[in-house]
C-alpha cells in the first residue's frame, strides 16, 4: 500500500481538543490556526493537560477574524482576537519567554471558573517570535505555542504495534498529531530526516518524546490507567532522549496539505 496522509488535526488552543480538517494551509510555524492561543497562569506560565487534565473537556472553535468560541458542558464563551489596545504580557513555555497579547477579562473569568484556577488566554500575535531550538533547527525556523516544533507526524502502523502490546488499545488522539500517515512500517518515522507530503517537503529534526498527556482520555481528561500507554510504549520504543512516538516536522517552505496526499520518505537514517 502506498503511503498517504490520512488525517489532519489543528489545535486552536494549546491543550484543548483538536479539530479534524480535510485540508490545511501550512505556514512556517505550523498549520494555519494551530496553537496561536495558550492558557497561562497569573505568572505567565503555560498550562496544559499535564497540570490541568480538565482542559481536554474544552473545545475551541475558530471563527472569522481570528477569534474563538470556547465550549464546555453545554456552555460557551466568545473570544475575539485581541486588538491593538490589548495588554501585552510575556508568557513562558518550557524554557522560552515569548511576547504575547492578553485575552480579554471575560474569557479569563469563564476559563478560570471551569478549570478551577486563575488563568487567562494569551495570543501569539507575532508568529515568528519563538524560534525552534537551534540544536535541532536552522536559522529562521520558528514555532507557535506547540511544545517544540511546527508539526507532529504519527504513523498508523506504529499505533497498531503499540495497541497489539496493550491490554486495552488506545486511539490516535492520545498523541495529538498534526498529520497522520498510513502505509509505512511501524516505528520507521523515528529515522526520518526529510519527507515529502503532497507537494511539500519537511525536515524531521528528531523523534517526539512523550509525556503523561498520552495517558489522558481526550474527551474526559481522565487517565483510565495512569501508567498506560506510556509504560508499554517505553518498553517498545525508548530512545536515548526518552520514550518516543511520532516525528517532529519543520516545513521547508509554506504550502498546503490535504487528506489523501501521497507521502514519500526522501532521507532517513540507515
Amino acid at each position: 500500500m502506498a503511503a498517504r496522509l490520512d488525517a489532519l488535526h489543528v489545535y486552536p488552543v494549546k491543550g484543548m481538543r483538536g479539530r479534524a480538517l480535510e485540508r490545511a494551509v501550512v505556514l512556517g510555524h505550523g498549520l494555519a490556526g494551530d496553537r496561536r492561543w495558550m492558557v497561562v497562569g497569573p505568572d505567565g506560565g503555560f498550562l496544559t493537560q499535564r497540570q490541568v487534565p480538565a482542559m481536554a473537556q474544552l473545545d475551541a472553535k475558530p471563527v472569522a477574524g481570528g477569534g474563538l468560541v470556547l465550549r464546555h458542558d453545554g456552555e460557551s464563551c466568545a473570544v475575539q482576537r485581541p486588538g491593538d489596545d490589548a495588554g501585552r504580557l510575556r508568557v513562558v513555555i518550557w524554557r522560552d519567554s515569548v511576547p504575547a497579547v492578553a485575552g480579554d477579562d471575560a474569557s479569563a473569568a469563564w476559563l478560570s471558573a471551569r478549570l478551577g484556577r486563575a488563568c487567562r488566554l494569551a495570543y501569539l500575535d507575532d508568529e515568528r517570535a519563538r524560534p525552534v531550538d537551534p540544536a535541532f533547527g536552522e536559522r529562521g525556523d520558528h514555532v507557535g505555542f506547540a511544545d517544540a516544533y511546527p508539526l507532529l507526524a504519527v504513523s498508523h502502523a506504529s499505533l497498531e504495534a503499540l495497541n497489539a502490546a496493550l491490554c486495552v488499545p488506545v486511539p490516535m488522539d492520545r498523541f495529538r498529531p498534526s498529520v497522520t500517515i498510513s502505509g509505512l512500517p511501524a516505528w520507521s518515522e523515528d529515522r526520518w530526516r526529510r519527507v515529502r507530503i503532497g507537494a511539500m517537503t519537511f525536515r524531521a529534526p528528531k523523534p517526539c518524546t512523550r509525556c503523561v498527556v498520552v495517558t489522558r482520555d481526550q474527551r474526559t481528561g481522565l487517565s483510565p490507567d495512569p501508567g498506560e500507554p506510556l509504560r508499554t510504549l517505553g518498553r517498545l520504543n525508548r530512545h536515548a532522549g526518552g520514550i518516543v512516538f511520532g516525528a517532529n516536522l519543520i516545513p521547508e517552505a509554506p504550502g498546503r496539505l490535504a487528506v489523501g496526499d501521497p507521502v514519500e520518505v526522501l532521507d532517513a537514517v540507515t
